[in-house]
């Protein structure tokens, strides 16, 4: 049947390439509906309880997306003339920014202070070149003792300062939106630097971080997929040592790529960094089926078959193995669709769509191109002689080999425990992207990056006066201002004091909260009829003054940490404040609790593609017994590399949860050919195990190196990646096919040899 396929694709060569060209690009057009998205809620379904809880904040009370500028005066001094006049500068043109609602500096902090029986409401600083050094030392001083601003928008030691700038995105077209604020500041840092030579100024903030999602993927794409073609280019040339091959293979990794990104713009999906990683990993994987159809071909040309019958021959030796290995690898990749995170799901489905491309590309298009164009196979395949002389030595080395492999793989599984699940979000980009660099600059000297917010619920309107109501606030926001993970701790009780304080006189001794409603709620009511408009409290108080948010500033703390952290919290409100208890919400939360969700979620999907691929491998090889044996090189590879990963490294976030499933089907690839050869030698040929064995190495074993080669540079050019998640996952993928291309070298034979050692 497959002889007959294969003569009906050469005869109609020139119509199948037609064919195949017209439907890559049909299918590629689709890449049109394609867009970005960079938006940290991405990785988070619809589902998701944490960004459900965080949903509910922002919507209760001002959304908190904030571009922070960090400003650095060059002679350490913020409280200057000359720093302040920056400082109240960039402030006003900060309002300009597209869908900025709010603007907080030390500048325009609404300072208040008693003046006889009357409530003044003012900017801190009104007009910085007029101070002179007694102005400065009581700016100063305010300051650095006013917990609204002491580790949020001055440094303790004054020497860095921050203009924070809230941003409502309407959420219309976020690849126009994000990119339109983010180049308005970064206009109005080089304005302000140029205009101001004594200062430095960074941005950091959740807006950069979402463009810093776009900006490392398009950096990905111009730098990675330009580098994995150059490795396959030169590696197909020193393998086949001629043009045609070479090309033809370029031109159906193209295809299939076109073809997977266009059918995802036709399905509706959309691009974040995991998924826009696909185009490489699916560059890396389309290769495999190439490689074998081809070796195999110039093989059959080397012995003196003509370029007709060697394609026959090749399309009837490795069609089911090809076969075999794109559904388990497309069943690997869909195992991803368990996965908390959305955009892995889209990684596992553009990379299923790119594996089926490939395969029936291979399968068509292929052949029928190599009928056209002119080849050459004077010369055998390179490699060729060393896979026999490997095969020799592992036919001679057998015992030795299974039992020093088989226990070399337990002692190294033995090391998995030594991992622990970590994820530091901050830390998805590496050093070299400059929102990483300015974000650790930020956390180190002014203020932190993670959140977590709190809705406190006083129980009815107007609650939030009730004196035992702030009470338990103030409560707890000291006791999280005693974590050694805090920074900064925001709380209306902090107002509520100095408003008290104020209204007696400025009188040291009644900083302190109100014992009475009825006056707090008078201060409150003054104190908002004075401030200017877009700095009221909507950002701490809902509209019915039922809840107030508490907002607690940390350390750049991994995963663990802030589970620990949360915890600790909710078990001390539940003790000392049960009637304000309630869970809190912010992205460190919800990244934090994503990597967990995600490892027990994908469990499952392991298991089901475990299953799947199992009962594939039984049904192709026709034989339980050979089915479970091919299992055995194949789910020890992720064990192994996790057990070195436990050694090396010890922590393992969002990234590498989904290592196991995703490699499951790829690794499958040579175990596959390596057994269908060993296979065909006994039943066609009817040799020993040793000489099957040794057949199998000579007849496959160049393809096989080669292909795990290119998937282990393919993967390790990934890893390049300036997105963790993205370096994480090429980095270990690459782990596991190099360790799974050792045991089915090394391992995979002598077993075979020893379960056959009876048989002729």
């Amino acid at each position: 049947m497959i002889i007959r396929y294969s003569e009906w694709i050469l005869k109609w060569r020139y119509l199948v390439v037609l064919l195949s060209i017209t439907g890559v690009l049909l299918l590629a057009s689709g890449g049109k509906n394609l867009v970005f998205k960079s938006d940290y809620r991405v990785f988070f379904s619809k589902e998701n309880p944490q960004l459900n809880a965080f949903e509910n904040m922002q919507n209760t009370y001002t959304k908190n997306d904030n571009l922070l500028f960090v400003i650095t005066p060059k002679n350490g001094r913020v409280f200057t003339p000359e720093t302040l006049t920056a400082i109240q500068d960039i402030t006003q043109q900060a309002w300009q920014i597209p869908h900025s609602i709010r603007v907080d500096s030390i500048t325009n902090f609404q300072h208040t202070y008693a003046e006889e029986d009357d409530l003044i409401v003012d900017d801190l600083v009104a007009e910085p070149s007029s101070l002179n050094q007694d102005d400065l030392f009581y700016v100063q001083k305010v300051a650095l003792n006013e917990p609204m601003l002491i580790n949020r928008l001055i440094s303790r030691n004054s020497a860095y300062t921050g203009v924070n700038v809230i941003i409502q995105l309407p959420g219309i077209n976020e690849m126009k939106e994000v990119p339109e604020v983010v180049s308005f500041a970064r206009q109005i840092k080089a304005d302000y630097e140029s205009k101001y030579s004594g200062i430095e100024i960074r941005l950091a903030g959740m807006v950069m971080m979402n463009n810093a999602f776009p900006e490392a993927s398009q950096t990905d794409f111009k730098v990675l997929i330009p580098a994995a073609f150059g490795v396959i280019i030169v590696v197909l040339l020193l393998l086949l040592r001629g043009f045609s091959g070479t090309a033809s293979t370029v031109i159906l990794v193209a295809f299939s790529i076109m073809a997977a990104m266009g059918t995802a713009g036709w399905s509706g999906m959309y691009l974040t960094p995991p998924s826009a990683s696909a185009p490489t990993i699916i560059l890396t994987i389309a290769i495999a089926g190439a490689v074998h159809l081809l070796v195999t071909m110039l093989q059959e040309i080397h012995k003196g078959a003509s370029k007709h019958d060697a394609i026959i021959e090749s399309m009837r030796v490795n069609f089911m193995p090809i076969f075999i290995t794109s559904l388990t690898t497309t069943l690997g990749f869909l195992s991803l669709n368990w996965s908390e995170a959305p955009p892995f799901r889209d990684l596992g489905n553009i990379s299923s769509f790119g594996v089926v491309a490939a395969f029936i590309l291979t399968m068509t298009f292929l052949p029928a191109l190599m009928s056209i164009l002119p080849i050459k196979a004077r010369h055998l395949v390179a490699g060729t002689d060393m896979m026999d002389k490997l095969g020799g030595f592992v036919v001679a080395k057998r015992k030795p080999l299974l039992y020093g492999m088989s226990v070399a793989v337990v002692i190294l599984i033995s090391f998995i425990p030594g991992n622990q699940l970590n994820d530091v979000f901050v830390n998805y980009f590496d050093e070299s992207v400059e929102f990483r660099r300015d974000t650790d600059y930020t956390a180190e000297h002014l203020t932190g990056t993670y959140t977590i917010a709190y809705s406190l619920d006083s129980g009815e309107a107007e609650g939030i006066s009730k004196p035992e109501f702030l009470a338990q606030v103030e409560q707890f926001a000291n006791w999280y201002r005693q974590q050694p993970e805090t920074i900064h701790v925001a709380s209306i009780t902090d107002t509520f004091k100095r408003l008290n304080k104020n209204m007696h006189a400025d009188e040291e001794a009644y900083y302190r909260l109100p014992d009475n409603r009825e006056l707090a709620a008078q201060y409150l009511l003054l104190y908002e009829m004075s401030l200017p408009y877009g700095l009221d409290l909507n950002n701490q108080i809902d509209v019915a003054r039922q809840a107030t948010r508490l907002n607690v500033t940390l350390e750049t703390i991994s995963s663990n940490q802030i589970l620990a952290l949360e915890q600790r919290a909710n078990a001390w409100m539940k003790q000392h404040t049960p009637a304000i208890a309630t869970d809190g919400a912010s992205p460190s939360i919800m990244f934090a609790h994503i990597g967990k969700r995600n490892i027990i979620s994908m469990l499952t999907g392991t298991t089901i593609a475990l299953t799947l691929i199992s009962l594939v491998l039984i049904v192709a090889l026709g034989s339980i017994k050979y089915g479970i044996v091919s299992l055995i090189p194949n789910l020890f590879p992720a064990g192994v590399a996790f057990g070195i990963w436990g050694l090396v490294v010890g922590e393992v976030g969002l990234s590498l949860s989904v290592v196991t499933a995703m490699t499951l089907g790829i690794v499958v690839d040579d175990t596959v050919h390596f057994i269908s050869k060993y296979l065909r030698a006994r039943r066609e040929n009817n040799l020993d195990t040793h000489e099957a064995v040794r057949y199998a190495f000579k007849n496959v074993g160049v393809a096989l190196w080669v292909t795990s080669v290119v998937l282990v540079a393919g993967f390790m050019i990934l890893s390049l990646s300036t997105f963790e998640l993205n370096s994480g996952m090429g980095l270990m993928t690459s782990i596991i096919i190099s360790i799974a291309l050792i045991l089915d070298f090394l391992l995979l034979p002598p077993l075979l040899m020893r379960i056959d050692a009876n048989k002729k």
